[in-house]
């Protein structure tokens, strides 16, 4: 891209974009092998019942709706616990944050995996709730620690890292539902969570020995300030409708794809690959692309939106437009949801690091902590409100119609951050205009750095 067309985009003068370090720290490297060992374990133990859990759920006489709700509830578990996680990180420890929260994911993931044995009815419901809030505090834990981690040990190229991270929970999400639904066919339904919860459990030991210490000073930096500047809810809306559609899939694509495709439950499972291999191939790929050119950022967020949008309208496909469901068609759609979530979902972390930095946060595993927590709290809404809501559209019209409306909720957020862009770079090119320039000859630009680098150990 030349100058005049990057000057378009950022509203002023270019600068020369960070490059990745050409050779890594130790702590840089054992945080990069800790951080994809967990996002691996963790994913694949939460896609793991996708395939055959909605089915499972009712037999034991459990709606559609209450199903939603069991899928949605985890989420919003997490988001309370992301929140509380993220302000107290300093004090907790951002190592031992992760260490607790990956026990108490393993250990939740085994006993879930015993409630065949429970009755059905209230009893099957109750359990599924109380199980699946612990397992979402501990997750919670260790994902909001980790962001935080990831970003204090690689300030300069945290979009690009965070790329390579979603490899292994693309990794996660790919394995998970295909392995998941062969342990079911082949042994039923406690192994896959066993087998899964022992993966997940083996990683407390490898992380104790492996995962650096961080050491922080905590500040007086708050959420409700964070989220008074107005660039931050707009990206929040945004990573909402993300989480929310991934959720919407998890609770009710299986269904869809089993009633309507008549697929099996371990077909299903290699069906969800097609949304999981995409993003995770692709993630990388966007993350060096958004710390290469991060002026792009905000219109990676535009573009993907819109484009996810178009992959939901057409994934069931809405009625209205008179064409019926096919597995290709099916499958082609996941795979453009996949890659519009990655192009969409990658730079909004950096975003909101570089935001939170503009106005006046301190730079520091406090800030890092805070903005983790957020990221963690709003994804987690969206992962809430994806499989309630979209349950209740399936469960009161049809899946069709329940995708359509996920996908407009897509385009809202694509479109309020398209206009938020657009008066972004007006805005910054009238001050340069006017020549009200700050100190250093421009506006706080968001190629900069967004923390000191580290001392390699």
């Amino acid at each position: 891209m030349d100058q005049d067309s990057e000057n378009i985009f950022t509203g002023g003068d270019a600068k020369e974009e960070p490059e990745l370090p050409q050779r890594l720290s130790r702590q840089q490297v054992l945080t990069m092998i800790a951080m994809s060992s967990i996002n691996f374990s963790s994913m694949i133990s939460y896609s793991v019942l996708a395939p055959f859990f909605p089915n499972e759920a009712k037999k034991k006489e459990v709606t559609q709706t209450v199903i939603g709700l069991i899928f949605g509830w985890y989420a919003l578990c997490v988001l309370m616990g992301s929140l509380l996680l993220g302000k107290y990180i300093v004090q907790i420890g951002a190592k031992r944050m992760i260490i607790m929260g990956i026990f108490v994911s393993s250990v939740c993931t085994i006993l879930f995996g015993l409630l065949d044995r429970a009755q059905a009815g209230t009893q099957f419901i109750v359990l599924c709730f109380v199980i699946r809030s612990v397992n979402a505090v501990g997750f919670a834990a260790a994902m909001t620690a980790s962001f935080a981690i990831l970003a204090k040990v690689f300030p300069n190229n945290i979009a690009t890292v965070l790329g390579c991270m979603e490899i292994f929970t693309g990794l996660g999400l790919i394995l998970g539902p295909p392995i998941g639904g062969w342990l079911y066919q082949a042994f039923g339904y406690e192994v896959p969570f066993i087998v899964l919860g022992g993966l997940l459990f083996m990683m407390v030991p490898f992380n104790i020995w492996i995962l650096p210490s961080q050491d922080a000073v905590p500040t007086r930096d708050s959420f409700l300030r964070l989220c008074t500047i107005v660039k931050i809810p707009i990206i929040c809306f945004v990573v909402l409708t993300l989480s929310s559609g991934l959720g919407f899939l998890d609770a009710t694509l299986s269904i869809f794809a089993i009633e309507k495709l008549s697929l099996s439950p371990g077909s299903v499972g290699l069906l969800m690959i097609g949304l999981s291999l995409p993003y995770g191939a692709a993630s990388p790929i966007f993350g060096l692309f958004s710390d290469k050119h991060p002026y792009a950022r905000k219109w990676m967020m535009v573009i993907g939106g819109m484009s996810t949008a178009l992959g939901f309208c057409l994934l069931g496909p809405i009625p209205v437009i008179g064409v019926n469901n096919h597995l290709w068609l099916t499958v082609l759609m996941l795979v453009v949801i996949g890659l519009s979530l990655c192009v969409t979902a990658i730079p909004t972390f950096a975003e909101m690091l570089v935001c939170a930095h503009e106005n006046g946060f301190e730079e520091g595993l406090s800030t890092l902590g805070l903005v983790s927590g957020l990221f963690s709290a709003v994804w987690s809404c969206g992962m809430f409100v994806g499989p309630t809501i979209g349950s209740y559209i399936t469960q009161r019209s049809n899946f069709e119609y329940a995708s359509a409306c996920q996908g407009g909720l897509a385009f809202l957020a694509a479109a309020l951050q398209g206009l938020y862009s657009v008066y972004e770079v007006h805005r910054k090119r009238s001050i340069q205009a006017n020549g009200i320039l700050t100190g250093h000859g421009g506006l706080p630009d968001d190629r900069t750095p967004l923390l000191s680098s580290p001392n390699p150990s």
